[in-house]
């Protein structure tokens, strides 16, 4: 009965009064307007258990909260509290953004659940042990056993306070000194209480006693070892501890360059009224710009210096602090810090600061990048919980940053090996090989004709440089200030103050470009950046992202940032070399174009827009969409030489009567004709208009090539009977009027022709010889050796006939046994010996187009035949009409006469049989 008791105590709610002692305590409500208190203060909720743990402080006679109830709970509630609210605020009032909002949100979520699943796992809901709530040190110390024996947390920091490898040159050395002294005075203290709490031969003496126990009990119940193996023994085993018991309380948010990570770890702030907050960055520069931030925000008062071991504080202390700071000081930071901000995540994965932070088991980590999604399966590594995303693109869409626009420039023949240029394997990405690279781009007439570029096509427009190196970069800036341009170079090697000035004469406008290696990739803003040049190229996505975050920013007066690739305007994604668009992944390049963002019409855009573009993605089924997608703007010149007869056979295919002109000039940079032709065979073979075919043919018969009049030819063969006769003609008379090939390869073509059209000669022989029926006939309806005999027949006739007619009989025979066809070949090889005749009178035969007369408009009124109309005159349906047309048909007749007289004799010779 009395645990009954006790359980329900516990589940009823508190009072009114406790409520608010707690609230008054902690600094944070519990029950918010419009909540039920049943409801928001249900037994096993995390507030519940908060609210519990106070009460039980109180009751304790603590005057702030612990450590560890802070740890739990400051965060949790404070970020309920910001949330709660309609439009969620910092402390000057400044409006977070949806996406900062979802960073709070779900860093929220995550803690919601964390919590939930520690209360799952055993966690009591009641009031806590006082022992418990000061059990959250760091590394395993906590601020009252600070001056006490260090045990094994002294080993653990001595091995955390090795110096970290990969900070800035401008931090202090650390030295190991130090910490061999503590190893020297903290070990020895340990070993000797191990020795005299455990007594080797006592637990010798021990286990041998249980052991005895345990088989005479074996013996006298029955129990068999191996049976029981699976038994009770498991459920009294401990369970087994995860290699990383921190990992649930660490998190990280990736938001784009400029789209506000610091206003977001602000948001964390405003959140811990009685927790601290540690925002670590990699650059002493960098906790100056927070400071400013914190102060500039309304959170002066609670800028705190380092707190370590042994201090505390319970009013939401923030402190700003360096990687490397908090890598010397690992196992000596107060446990008054109960969140933990790593501001540019991807530079904590080194393998000192990871390990300090994996070990650092007490706060909750919040890791902030930009570039996280390139780096995700690093970066999950230390942080596996991500919160929120809001990359580039969706910012740049959002129009939380300025829009992006991109120019491809080729680096020139002098710098094209660097394709050559190895590549080298960090520990997070893989980059070009450095001294290799400034060796190869470092050289005076490329320094030189890259500041001619900028003052001609960016002359006084705020940019910055990325340069192969530091050498590379001051040689840069004085080609630069040889154009007459305002640039100045700057480096790790330049001082601090000096440094700060250049930063600030670059936003007074008394500088315009800065150049630098990799000095102003991260950790610097400036809104005036515009241009951002990519001279050095690099290999990897994340130091690519950096760079152009640098002109994301907007400001007054600028359009868009401009990102300047040095690579040729065809260049995939799966070159090593990362441009804009492979970073973003699209499909097609445009020079000046809007890559990503809304596009603003109106004044300030600093580059011409092309109006053509081109493939850049890598795989064969987007490029192949791009080609459909993109046919007529495609910039051919700059295509592969497979893709351009690729394009070349798209457009013959898909090309119409309006569009041939642009086809033909979009291959105007084709000498050899080789994507000429092959743009007109596939029109003449594939292209939907009849017109444009035989357009095409035209243009393939005027060309004069062998290969694509052959290739042609064989195309005829396939047409319906209307059109054949019609290229074939048009194929005839080509040979007419120019010589083709070889007189072979023009005979073979002749007859190929003539067979096409067999119809057409046949009809021009009978008519104008009726016994050519009749021979026709018996070639035909012959077989074996009378089909010879008949063939042979032919040809003795057609020599007896005019060429016209002779060349139309051989084109109408047709021999079906072989020794028929050697007969005709021979017979059509003597008559072709000069192609240009025979092609001309097998083109007689085709009958003439009916010419189109001109429609005359009718005029109403008196004028007989005008009156009644044209057509009425002309068939004679009147007098007039009738005498008109019988006159029409005698000056006919007569000029047909006159024509027959002229004509040479050989042509009016009779038809023997």
């Amino acid at each position: 009965m009395a645990d009954t008791s006790t359980l329900a105590a516990k589940a009823a709610l508190p009072s009114d009064a406790d409520i608010a002692r707690a609230e008054s305590f902690t600094h944070e409500p519990y029950v918010y307007p419009g909540e039920e208190r049943d409801i928001a203060l249900a037994s096993g909720t995390p507030r519940r258990r908060a609210l519990d743990q106070a009460l039980a402080e109180l009751d304790a006679g603590l005057k702030a909260p612990s450590p560890a109830w802070r740890r739990d709970f400051s965060l949790l509630l404070g970020l309920e509290r910001v949330l709660s609210e309609d439009e969620p605020r910092l402390a000057d009032k400044t409006l977070l953004s949806a996406h900062q909002v979802d960073a709070l949100s779900g860093t929220l979520t995550a803690l919601l659940a964390e919590a939930l699943a520690r209360n799952g796992n055993g966690h009591t809901n009641g009031a806590v042990k006082r022992d418990v709530l000061a059990d959250a040190a760091i590394l395993g110390m906590d601020d009252d056993d600070a001056d006490g024996d260090g045990g094994d947390s002294a080993e653990a920091t001595a091995d955390a306070n090795e110096p970290e490898e990969e900070f800035e040159e401008d931090e202090e050395p650390i030295g190991d000194d130090d910490d061999e002294d503590d190893d020297e005075f903290t070990r020895a203290p340990a070993d000797e209480d191990l020795e005299d709490e455990f007594e080797p031969d006592d637990v010798t003496a021990e286990l041998e006693a249980e052991l005895d126990r345990a088989e005479a009990e074996a013996a006298l119940t029955g129990w068999d070892e191996e049976e029981d193996a699976e038994g009770p023994q498991d459920e009294e085993q401990l369970a087994e501890q995860p290699e990383d018991p921190n990992a649930a309380k660490r998190f990280w948010f990736e938001h784009a360059t400029g789209a506000g990570k610091t206003v977001a770890a602000l948001g964390f702030v405003e959140a811990s009224r009685t927790g601290g907050v540690l925002i670590l960055t990699h650059r002493r520069n960098l906790v100056d710009q927070f400071n400013g931030e914190l102060r500039d925000r309304g959170y002066k008062k609670r800028i705190t210096p380092p707190l370590l071991a042994g201090e505390d504080r319970a009013n939401g202390p923030v402190t700003v602090e360096t990687y490397q700071w908090f890598v010397r000081n690992a196992g000596n930071i107060s446990s008054a810090y109960s969140i933990v901000i790593c501001d540019e995540a991807h530079t904590a994965l080194g393998e000192k600061t990871s390990a300090a932070i994996r070990a650092w088991t007490g706060p909750v980590f919040i890791g902030m990048t930009a570039t996280g999604a390139l780096i995700a399966r690093h970066v999950t590594d230390l942080f596996p919980t991500q919160t929120s995303r809001f990359d580039l693109a969706q910012a740049a869409r959002r129009g939380v940053i300025a829009p992006l626009r991109c120019v491809r420039i080729p680096p020139g023949p002098g710098v094209r090996t660097i394709a050559k240029v190895p590549l080298r394997r960090g520990e997070v990405d893989t980059e070009f090989d450095q001294e290799m690279l400034a060796e190869l781009l470092d050289q005076t007439p490329f320094n030189v004709a890259v500041a001619n570029l900028y003052k001609v096509r960016f002359n006084g427009v705020p940019g910055v440089v990325y340069a192969a190196g530091v050498r590379h970069a001051y040689n840069l800036a004085e080609a630069f200030r040889a154009e007459g341009l305002k640039a100045q170079a700057v480096s790790g090697e330049t001082p601090k103050r000096e440094l700060a000035s250049i930063l600030a004469r670059y936003e007074r406008g008394d500088i315009d470009v800065l150049i630098n290696a990799q000095l102003l990739a991260e950790g610097w803003n400036s809104p005036r950046a515009t241009v951002c040049i990519h001279l050095a190229p690099t290999a990897s996505k994340r130091i690519y992202q950096q760079r152009v975050g640098r002109v994301t920013r907007r400001h007054p007066g600028k359009e868009a940032g401009l990102v300047v690739d040095f690579v040729h305007p065809a260049t995939k994604h799966d070159d090593p070399v990362v441009t804009l668009h492979s970073l973003l992944d699209r499909d097609v390049y445009r020079g000046g174009a809007i890559v990503v963002g809304p596009v603003r019409r109106g004044r300030g855009r600093r580059v011409r827009v092309e109006r053509r573009v081109l493939p850049v993605c890598a795989e064969p089924e987007r490029r192949a969409e791009v080609f459909e997608r993109e046919l007529w703007r495609i910039a051919v010149e700059h295509l592969d030489y497979g893709e351009q007869h690729v394009w070349a056979a798209l457009a013959g295919a898909r090309v119409q009567a309006s569009g041939w002109r642009r086809a033909r000039a979009m291959l105007h940079f084709d000498r050899d004709g080789e994507l000429r032709r092959r743009f007109l065979i596939t029109a003449v073979q594939r292209n939907k208009n009849p017109q444009l075919r035989l357009k095409a043919l035209a243009e393939i018969a005027a060309s004069r090539d062998p290969d694509a009049f052959d290739t042609a030819i064989d195309i005829i063969g396939t047409w319906v009977r209307e059109e054949r006769r019609e290229g074939a003609k048009i194929m005839l008379q080509a040979m007419v009027d120019k010589r083709i090939g070889r007189r072979d390869q023009a005979n073979a073509w002749i007859w190929r022709i003539a067979e096409y059209t067999r119809d057409v000669h046949e009809e021009y022989a009978v008519q104008r010889w009726p016994e050519t029926k009749r021979l026709l006939g018996l070639l035909v309806n012959s077989s074996g050796a009378a089909h010879a005999r008949n063939a042979r027949r032919l040809v003795h006739a057609s020599r007896k006939q005019d060429r016209r007619l002779a060349a139309a009989l051989l084109a109408a025979a047709l021999a079906h046994t072989p020794e028929a066809e050697e007969v005709l070949r021979a017979a059509r090889t003597r008559m072709a010996r000069k192609p240009p005749a025979l092609a001309r009178e097998l083109a007689r035969n085709f009958p003439k187009r009916r010419g189109r007369g001109k429609r005359r408009r009718s005029r109403r009124g008196a004028g007989g035949a005008a009156a009644d109309g044209p057509d009425q005159a002309l068939n004679g349906a009147t007098p007039n009409g009738r005498a008109a047309a019988a006159s029409h048909q005698l000056l006919a007749n007569g000029s047909a006469e006159r024509k027959t007289v002229d004509r040479p004799a050989s042509d009016e010779r009779a038809p023997q049989s």
